[in-house]
């Protein structure tokens, strides 16, 4: 079992930064696949990125490339959203996510994890 608590989200201005932060629970978190997902009004929630259990692998959706970096801390049990360059259309609750997989694929469909967080809002205003 793990839990998964999202912090960092807030009100930005476009063009600004934010970092998310993912605390979990429990002694196995480094053999966890982690991911970033998002909901924004209206939406479904969709995926954004994903790191591997070691860090050496990740994938990011096309929007997001070039502005968001996801990294993890083992030591720490914490992964992290870095947001830049931020768009109102990145406006969205977003969720961290965790797949009990270790391996170096890194998933991006939401059926394919096994523990999710309450979510952090994130709004960018214009």
């Amino acid at each position: 079992q793990v839990q998964l608590v999202e912090s960092g989200g807030g009100l930005v201005q476009a063009g600004g930064s934010l970092r998310l932060s993912c605390a979990a629970s429990g002694r196995t978190f480094s053999r966890y696949t982690m991911g970033w997902f998002r909901q924004g009004p209206g939406k479904e929630r969709e995926f954004v990125a994903a790191i591997s259990w070691s860090g050496s692998s990740t994938t990011y959706t096309d929007s997001v490339k070039g502005r968001f970096t996801i990294s993890r801390d083992n030591a720490k049990n914490t992964v992290y959203l870095q947001m830049n360059s931020l768009k109102p259309e990145d406006t969205a609750v977003y969720y961290c996510a965790a797949k009990n997989y270790y391996g170096d694929l890194t998933p991006v469909g939401r059926s394919e994890y096994d523990y999710w967080g309450q979510g952090t809002q994130v709004t960018v205003s214009s």
